[in-house]
């Protein structure tokens, strides 16, 4: 089956494209291109998270790289996506690999990619590994994964400790733990599990072993955290923050149990760096993400730029520039003072830090943001569909002829990425999906009314 890279890296079906043999594949590929790095000495890390057999996938990946003489630090348990990160540029090392589909449904898996910058690794870098697939040899057998340990090239490590070592030096963690907060923290059953409530002692959702995530998507959208809502409300938490399936994305949940979409948390952390912090710096958002940016970025005098989705090319604009905060509409957000990369449980910690230093409930803030910069409302839907019935949307969306939606007027048009129609005070933005075969509809205007109408127009197509 033809291996095909998406928006952050390769995804497939279990038993069916993710196989052990398409891995093997994969990981050869990725050794080659590897193998001429400078810092290829020190080696790669490849860590592996919740889903089912990631740990054997994720040891697989490791024989197959020791096996071509790399030394691979592996994760001795599931770990995130960011701490794999971590490793990889701390550690000093060429780059690593994370087994995981992200957010996406249990029957998933997949095999990301890491540059020794800590971060995506770049579009050239991916199509560089790309190239390699077809050149490698034919029905390779790793060596024994015990003998790979005795020889030093697999060096198991406690990632998670390495990460949370890290955390409690940019953090003051005693200053949460005695700020009153009264937090709790779902992980949707990903990889994030356990972490924070071994950080700060609070309360956790869905911290156990569950391969098929409770048969809901391990994605922090609204309709995906109901559990996490009612909780908050019966037991009078001040916040609640949820992790995705490799704890990269990030949702949350104010006192009242309304959910705070990642639009608002872009929006809010951009002021806190902004007015608490005192940092500078460019803003970049990805083609799908609120305008409410763009008037913050005017009032502050701060430069925007926006790039087709993907943190992957967040993350090249933030090792090129000088970025204050980069983010996309998912959850994924990248902050200065950290990597150039997604970490749902680096900004929530922000988040928390956030509520103590404005001293004000979550819902008043994202209300202020509203109050000072208008109302921006936001939803998505994803329609899962056929290939055919798919590029015959998107024909329609470039042929042109779309000159009204719902009664609002089209303005403009931009072909970033998908086709995004821009009305007064509202957009509509129809895009394929880069790791499933979805079309994903995006709407964000001034009323909810607006939202629905937009989204109706742009699904009757």
């Amino acid at each position: 089956m033809k291996i095909k890279f998406g928006t952050d890296g390769w995804r497939g079906v279990i038993s069916d494209d993710f196989t052990f043999e398409n891995l093997i594949t994969v990981s050869l590929a990725t050794a080659k291109y590897f193998s001429t790095h400078p810092k290829i000495q020190n080696g790669i890390v490849v860590g592996y998270d919740a889903r089912f057999l990631s740990d054997e996938y994720g040891k697989l990946v490791a024989r197959v790289l020791a096996s071509k003489g790399i030394k691979v630090i592996l994760a001795d348990k599931m770990v995130t996506s960011p701490m794999v990160s971590l490793a990889a540029k701390n550690m000093n090392l060429a780059g690593g690999v994370m087994i995981t589909a992200s957010h996406n449904p249990p029957k998933y898996n997949g095999f990301k990619i890491k540059g020794d910058f800590g971060g995506s690794a770049h579009p050239e870098m991916v199509a560089e590994v790309e190239k390699e697939l077809n050149n490698v040899e034919k029905n390779f057998e790793p060596e024994d994964f015990q003998t790979l340990i005795d020889k030093g090239l697999i060096v198991l490590t406690d990632l998670r400790k390495y990460y949370k070592d890290y955390i409690v030096n940019k953090f003051d963690i005693d200053k949460i733990k005695n700020s009153g907060l009264k937090i709790i923290y779902d992980s949707m059953y990903g990889s994030g599990q356990g972490f924070m409530k071994e950080l700060l002692g609070i309360d956790e959702l869905h911290d156990e072993h569950n391969p098929l995530f409770g048969k809901v998507n391990p994605e922090p959208l609204e309709e995906n955290l109901v559990e996490l809502s009612q909780t908050v409300v019966n037991k009078n938490y001040d916040i609640g923050l949820a992790v995705d399936g490799d704890a990269d994305r990030i949702g949350a949940m104010d006192e009242k149990g309304k959910f705070v979409d990642s639009h608002k948390i872009f929006s809010l952390l951009l002021k806190y760096l902004y007015e608490k912090k005192n940092l500078r710096g460019m803003v970049v958002k990805t083609f799908s993400t609120t305008e409410m940016l763009n008037k913050m970025c005017q009032k502050y005098g701060l430069d925007i730029t926006v790039t087709p989705v993907g943190f992957k090319h967040v993350c090249k604009l933030m090792l090129e520039k000088d970025v204050l905060i980069g983010g996309e509409e998912s959850g994924g957000i990248g902050v200065k003072i950290h990597l150039p990369e997604r970490d749902g449980i680096f900004l929530s910690l922000l988040l928390i830090e956030l509520l103590i230093d404005y001293k004000k409930p979550l819902s008043e803030l994202v209300q202020s943001l509203e109050d000072e910069f208008g109302p921006h409302k936001y939803k998505r839907i994803d329609i899962h569909t056929t290939e055919e019935r798919k590029q015959e949307i998107l024909n329609k969306c470039k042929s042109g002829n779309i000159k009204s939606l719902n009664g609002y007027d089209v303005i403009k048009v931009s072909d970033l990425d998908g086709y995004k129609f821009f009305v007064e005070n509202g957009w509509l933005l129809i895009r394929a999906s880069g790791t499933e075969p979805i079309l994903r509809f995006y709407s964000e205007a001034d009323t909810l009314e607006k939202v629905e109408k937009l989204l109706n127009a742009g699904i009757n197509l």
